[in-house]
């Protein structure tokens, strides 16, 4: 735990109530794709359309200089599998001692059952709750606060939270203001019960008036794809709305805490582009070299892009333990939130 803590947290810690169940993560795992497409590549894809882009235009308006495209074959559970095993292996735990499962996801391998079924099936797991959650970018936040809920409850002890996208399969490659922006990829955490709190505070929230600023309006019906099933985005007005609400969130989850942003030593925001995650890290008053940073070479993976810069992060030893990490993301609905982790 950071030691930059309010004078507010001494009389009202999270951690004073006797006998009281938190959840701590454990371990985290990841899992990108083997094709790595640069901009140079998306240049060349969107040429042959006879549209015009370069590394310099994506670069100056988003801070990406590549993403990780899946093959057409393989499937967002199977991409999920494998950040879920190694965030159990680096857990130290075996696939059977996982009591829940939650797979945030909008890319889902089909209508049902769920991403997350398919992915305890192959992990070999029997009779535990397995379920998605879809919050579009957020729901990564929403699965890890569903999953704290549960083990502070007493339903569950040691919990696989997983993020995983193909967004590929969703872009309109015409388009090139959002196609450049996303990538394929999965990420995973295990939680488990402890005495302390690991997770010290959540945040959720929801806006469902903004849902014409960011979506995919078509469905399946009958057999056939009603409306268009490619990604849609006012990209100026999720832009200015993500800033203002990442910022609200935050403060909103260092309240509950009784702490302020001082506290925090690494902020790890859904990175829909860098220049929404400058703005957040500046209204925060934190430096830039306080921020986990994948973008650049992830792209944006929707809900698998809080757990993949998490997991980097760990790997890489950016984040140790015993630090402050903000975790923040917002997404389409238009849906946000922040998880404040002691980890």
């Amino acid at each position: 735990m950071s030691p930059r803590q309010t004078d507010a947290q001494s009389t009202s810690s999270p951690t004073q109530a006797a006998g009281a169940r938190y959840s701590r993560i454990a371990g985290t795992g990841s899992f990108l794709p083997p094709n790595r497409v640069t901009n140079a590549d998306m240049v060349e894809r969107l040429a042959q359309d006879g549209i015009e882009t370069s590394d310099d235009w994506i670069v100056e308006r988003t801070g990406i200089r590549a993403r990780h495209f899946a093959d057409p074959s393989v499937s967002s559970s199977q991409l999920g599998l494998a950040a879920a095993r190694q965030a159990i292996d680096a857990s130290g735990l075996q696939p059977s001692d996982i009591d829940l499962i939650i797979c945030a996801t909008s890319t889902p391998d089909m209508v049902f059952p769920s991403t997350a079924c398919l992915i305890q099936r192959d992990l070999g797991i029997h009779g535990c709750p397995a379920f998605d959650v879809q919050a579009v970018c957020s729901g990564f936040i929403y699965a890890l606060t569903v999953a704290d809920s549960l083990i502070r409850s007493g339903s569950a002890r040691r919990a696989l939270v997983i993020g995983t996208e193909v967004f590929s399969r969703l872009l309109d490659f015409k388009d090139r203001t959002t196609c450049v922006l996303f990538g394929d990829g999965a990420g995973a955490v295990v939680l488990e019960a402890s005495d302390q709190p690991g997770i010290v505070s959540t945040c959720l929230h929801a806006d469902g008036q903004f849902s014409h600023i960011l979506n995919v309006p078509g469905t399946i019906a009958c057999g056939s794809i009603l409306g268009d099933p490619t990604l849609k985005m006012d990209g100026q007005a999720v832009f200015k709305l993500a800033v203002s609400v990442l910022d609200k969130a935050a403060h909103e989850a260092l309240a509950k805490a009784g702490r302020d942003a001082s506290c925090i030593d690494w902020l790890i925001p859904h990175p829909p582009n860098l220049r929404i995650m400058q703005g957040t890290a500046k209204k925060l008053k934190l430096s830039a070299d306080k921020v986990v940073v994948t973008v650049d070479q992830h792209g944006n993976t929707s809900a698998a892009s809080i757990p993949l810069a998490l997991d980097h992060a760990v790997r890489s030893g950016q984040v140790q333990r015993g630090q402050t990490l903000l975790l923040e993301g917002v997404g389409g609905g238009f849906t946000w939130g922040a998880v404040l982790v002691d980890y």
